[in-house]
């Protein structure tokens, strides 16, 4: 029997091995792709919830306004759990004075149901967190 005969069949079999493993690293990209999209949103939203929050003149004011950025400009695959915010350091309680630093943080789920067979978990949360100071010029109650 000739080399090339012995070979017959060969590139099927190779495809029939590679094009599973092609089709699950493509897979694993994309989901890599939506968690850093995601992951990036969630941060602009606790972002933009600071921010609205440092314009407020009292804690329960800042954090309704916080809240209703967060649910204004979640993600629409994520389920976003309440906005927190906290001063200085974590725990720490805020205190409205001029310069002050207010944290805001947020943790959404995302799911990856849809993403296929992969064996990865069914959801993935996300956190994010950003600080921004209570203007010195402003007056606070």
């Amino acid at each position: 029997m000739s080399r090339i005969a012995s070979e017959r069949g060969s590139m099927a079999v190779e495809i029939v091995i590679l094009v599973p493993v092609l089709v699950a690293v493509m897979a694993l990209v994309v989901s890599f792709g939506r968690y850093v999209d995601t992951r990036g949103h969630v941060e602009a939203v606790a972002r933009d919830a600071v921010r609205a929050a440092t314009l407020e003149r009292s804690l329960p004011a800042a954090t309704a306004v916080a809240q209703a950025i967060a649910d204004e400009t979640a993600p629409g695959d994520a389920v976003c759990g309440p906005v927190q915010l906290w001063g200085a350091s974590e725990g720490d309680p805020v205190v409205f004075q001029a310069g002050e630093i207010i944290t805001a943080e947020l943790s959404c789920e995302v799911s990856l149901d849809d993403l296929g067979l992969l064996g990865l978990p069914g959801s993935v949360t996300i956190s994010g967190a950003s600080s921004a100071p209570l203007d010195e010029l402003r007056r606070v109650q």
